[in-house]
């Protein structure tokens, strides 16, 4: 984005330049200090949509930044997706683009790993996503509730505990069937962390404090 708007710079004077490529929350917290320095009206954004998405009713693309922008510029966003505000800070939409991409691509790790250690029996991908999907589906609706013991800090009540959830078996598993067991075992790693730390008892949600920056 610099390269493209840096020869331009003169000509942006005053102007707004909304931002949709993908970058880290710093990039864009740069981009928008940039762009101040220069008299550009910034807003930086997040597509949460495939191309083919865009200007359907299930397209969104987060926002952040000068709000008073997003107010005078809504009207044409709100036209290719579902336009979220997200606050004032610019780096905002792009930390929770990424966030959720984070989510979404070690789901899709875990599936292809599944694929995989079924596949090394004969049965196909395609058998296995649609048994895999509605599971994988159903399962989600555990993320609130493990949102609510994370947000309250108290692990003490477990529905699954970590000592309970020993991955072990699917480790040996994989390599049994012949498959590199790495998603499943960095899932492991971040559950003995805790159990070694003297946590078996709480939630496996607990996971979240090998992962949180301290």
């Amino acid at each position: 984005m610099r390269d493209t708007l840096e020869p331009l710079v003169e000509q942006l004077r005053g102007r707004v330049v909304v931002n949709l490529t993908t970058t880290t929350p710093n990039e864009a917290r740069a981009l928008a200090s940039w762009a101040s320095d220069h008299g550009v009206r910034y807003l930086d954004g997040a597509i949460m949509a495939t191309p083919p998405m865009i200007g359907s009713p299930g397209a969104a693309i987060l926002y952040s930044g000068d709000e008073g922008v997003f107010d005078e510029v809504r009207g044409p966003l709100d036209v290719w997706a579902t336009s979220t505000f997200e606050g004032p800070d610019a780096g905002r939409a792009s930390l929770l683009d990424l966030a959720m991409l984070s989510g979404m691509y070690t789901m899709f790790a875990g599936f292809l790993h599944g694929a995989a250690m079924v596949g090394a029996d004969g049965v196909d991908a395609t058998s296995f996503a649609r048994r895999a999907a509605p599971f994988l589906a159903a399962m989600t609706e555990a993320f609130a509730l493990d949102a609510a013991v994370i947000d309250d800090g108290n692990y003490s009540d477990p529905v699954q505990s970590l000592d309970w959830s020993d991955l072990g078996h699917l480790v040996r598993a994989s390599e049994e069937q012949g498959v590199d067991p790495a998603p499943i075992a960095m899932v492991e790693e971040l559950r003995r962390r805790q159990v070694d730390a003297g946590h078996g008892g709480s939630d496996f949600a607990r996971i979240y404090e090998s992962l949180r920056r301290r």
